[in-house]
């Protein structure tokens, strides 16, 4: 039995083994794809010391990478700061391949190549790796469940500290074959996630996240957290917005009924304990920038305004908080400062990163209906100095979504205003009233109809004896 199981995982690991070093250097976070988004300039209150001090674990060099890559500004700064955070770890090939990253900009590879610290550190990882395997071969011979399950585990962790992701994920899908409790699977599945996010394998990391929330179990709050804010990152890294926002304003689990009611419990940020991907700053971040651009108003009032659980997260990022209740309040001026002012902060994350202008075009056509909706006309004058632009600009954003049938409306472009086309209410009531006579007359002539068979006594009686069976087929007809 734990045979055929064994073979099972190692068919589900097949396409995770598919992600090589080259496939891996693209997708992993901090990889290359960032170097065809434009370059990136921060607000100047951006710190970014205290900014990667909300994370911890190997995603830091991932993030000062990116940062690196994207903000002119903040390069050396950033290089400086990851060059010493991979000496921190026991990833050798990241150190190298940071200095290459470093190459003409703080200097000659060789010169800032440590070659005590790489030799140290390669010679501590084969001794760790060789004492590992030699662990794990004498617990399956003294076949202890419990110690087999350990050993994979933590000969999973090794090769993940190593940079090894895809033996990571070997050991990690291997440890499901030993465990006996929920939290050893949940364990297993926040482990394959982990390396499935890391390896920009998102179809690994649904799959997991399925997996997760099928125990038999009630979960509690901290891996609820870290399996809604995963399953957000995926949505958000297919485009997937408003499937994101569910995810991440989600902060709450229900663990108990009262009078046929739910009873939730808030997943307070500081339980999240995810700062190894992402920290609770950016489950704010994230949720509100996909909720404002997905949501309609009353969604946005429940499930992010209203919501207790979401809200501990805005407190943590003020900026985000004021900008979603401008929106709500229709101050869209004030909004769309905000929107401006964060907007080179939010382009520096690796994950949100290629998604803002989508997101945001997205955010600005929604005050647009929501600005526009109420009136039967408006002048584009008063409209465009609502929204910080010119009458041109503005004549031409509104032009794109009549022409998507967002807004049903007509502009006058010689006079600037903007007519809402309504449904001609005359012509509709005469139709529905045209309607309702001739059902009314279909239904009169049916009615006398039948009075007139039922006068002249024109009405078929079935004899008893010649009605057909029960299950004859002329039933049927």
């Amino acid at each position: 039995m734990a045979g055929s199981s064994s073979s099972a995982g190692a068919m589900e690991v097949e396409e995770g083994v598919k992600f090589g070093l080259a496939e891996l250097s693209k997708s992993v976070p901090g990889g290359s794809a960032e170097e065809n988004l434009p370059p990136v300039t921060p607000s100047r209150g951006f710190d970014l010391e205290s900014y990667i001090s909300n994370y911890t674990g190997r995603t830091r060099a991932y993030r000062l990478r990116h940062i690196a890559l994207r903000c002119p500004t903040l390069q050396e700064e950033a290089l400086r700061m990851l060059l010493h955070e991979v000496q921190t770890g026991q990833n050798v090939q990241l150190y190298k391949d940071v200095l290459e990253l470093c190459r003409d900009k703080l200097g000659p590879p060789e010169k800032l190549r440590d070659q005590a610290w790489i030799d140290r550190v390669q010679e501590s990882n084969d001794k760790t790796l060789e004492k590992l395997e030699l662990d794990l071969c004498q617990h399956k011979l003294n076949s202890i469940k419990e110690k087999v399950r350990m050993g994979h585990n933590d000969l999973g962790h090794h090769h993940y500290n190593v940079g090894s992701l895809n033996e990571a994920l070997k050991c990690y899908v291997r440890t499901r074959d030993y465990g006996t409790t929920t939290k050893h699977q949940t364990d297993m599945c926040l482990n394959i996630i982990k390396v499935g996010i890391e390896m920009g394998n998102y179809s690994h990391v649904v799959n997991y996240i399925t997996k997760a929330e099928q125990a038999t179990e009630q979960l509690e709050g901290s891996v609820v957290g870290k399996l809604r804010a995963a399953s957000g990152l995926a949505h958000l890294d297919s485009g997937k917005f408003k499937q994101a926002a569910l995810k991440f304003v989600a902060m709450k689990i229900e663990v108990t009924e009262q009078d046929n009611r739910p009873v939730t419990k808030n997943i307070h940020p500081d339980d999240l304990a995810f700062n190894q991907v992402i920290a609770p700053q950016d489950i704010a971040v994230y949720g509100g920038l996909c909720a404002l651009a997905t949501f309609d108003r009353a969604e946005l009032s429940s499930r992010v305004i209203e919501d207790v659980a979401f809200k501990q997260f805005l407190e943590l990022v003020p900026d985000m908080r004021e900008l979603i209740f401008d929106f709500y309040g229709s101050r869209y001026s004030s909004c769309l400062a905000l929107m401006d002012k964060i907007k080179g902060d939010v382009s520096l994350d690796m994950y949100l990163g290629k998604h803002v202008e989508t997101l945001y075009d997205n955010i600005r056509s929604r005050a647009l209906i929501q600005y526009f909706t109420p009136y039967a006309s408006v002048k584009m004058p008063l409209m465009a100095q609502a929204f910080s632009t010119t009458v041109d600009d503005l004549q031409k954003e509104l032009a794109q979504l009549i022409m998507k049938k967002e807004i049903k409306a007509r502009i006058d472009s010689h006079n600037k205003i903007v007519y809402a086309s309504h449904a001609d209410q005359e012509a509709s009531t005469y139709s529905s009233a045209l309607q309702m006579g001739l059902q009314y007359e279909r239904r009169t002539a049916a009615l006398l109809l039948r009075a007139d068979l039922i006068m002249h006594d024109l009405c078929i009686k079935a004899v008893r004896g010649m009605a057909p069976p029960r299950g004859d087929p002329r039933d049927e007809d």
